[in-house]
């Protein structure tokens, strides 16, 4: 029973910004190139920055793509 009640607890604090797993990977690649850039992406994308918060293999997906974005960059490909 404990783990229904965790499960409604989670679901009851989830941000209603929050665009889900498949709207984030949809445009998590436009989200990693601000970032790398040094834009504010949650400025912009409120909801997916939200959902990152919430996700953890989301906001792993977002923190391996950053890596890529930025060295790609630092390296001038």
């Amino acid at each position: 029973m404990s783990g229904w009640k965790e499960g409604l607890e989670r679901f009851l604090a989830t941000d209603p910004r929050d665009v889900g797993c498949g709207e984030t990977m949809a445009v998590l690649h436009l989200y990693a190139e601000l970032l790398a850039a040094g834009v504010d992406a949650a400025e912009r994308y409120p909801g997916l920055a939200s959902h990152l918060a919430a996700c953890e293999p989301c906001a792993e997906d977002a923190d391996g793509l950053l890596a890529a974005v930025a060295g790609t960059e630092e390296y001038g490909q």
